[in-house]
């Protein structure tokens, strides 16, 4: 497509659109051709996703180690409030979400929703995405846009066994 294409024919969308792309098959050596051109390292595409949030999301580890060294962000937010952490929690890839952690990736920033990460790994029975987060000091007091708690969430999927009391059970 490119080869057919006059240079410089590619809208800023498409080509943040192909540099996401890149990240979400985590081809590291798309990626680093485009950062090397001067590709902005956070470009956002029109739902708010980041090449990180994507990279992250897909449980790709190569792409999202390159990106957080190369200084992507990791708690930009998609447009629905959702950080790279939120996506990762949701589909429960461990090794990635301690990648982020050790980036400084803030664990307890809620989506629109109000719905902290630690919130979704609950709602999804990710006990070892839990497990981890609580190790690290996600706030498991925080409540979400409704009012819900991180127990009330529990309770209300199947998950109250994470809780005793007021107190969150390490898994």
């Amino acid at each position: 497509m490119t080869e057919m294409m006059p240079a410089g024919s590619f809208s800023s969308e498409q080509i943040t659109a192909l540099f996401i792309d890149a990240a979400r098959l985590g081809d590291t050596e798309m990626l680093t051709r485009f950062l090397d051109a001067g590709m902005v390292v956070d470009a956002q595409d029109s739902r708010g996703y980041t090449a990180l949030i994507v990279a992250a999301y897909n449980g790709v580890l190569p792409a999202t180690a390159l990106l957080l060294e190369r200084g992507a962000d990791p708690d930009m937010q998609d447009a629905k409030g959702a950080t790279a952490l939120s996506g990762v929690a949701f589909k429960g890839h461990l090794a990635v979400a301690e990648l982020l952690i050790s980036a400084n990736a803030k664990l307890d920033i809620p989506s629109h929703l109000g719905r902290t990460p630690l919130m979704f790994a609950v709602m999804f029975g990710r006990q070892d995405m839990v497990r981890l987060l609580l190790s690290h000091g996600a706030d498991p007091n925080q409540r979400d846009a409704e009012g819900l708690s991180v127990r009330d969430i529990a309770e209300s999927h199947g998950q109250s066994h994470l809780f005793t009391s007021d107190t969150v059970i390490p898994l």
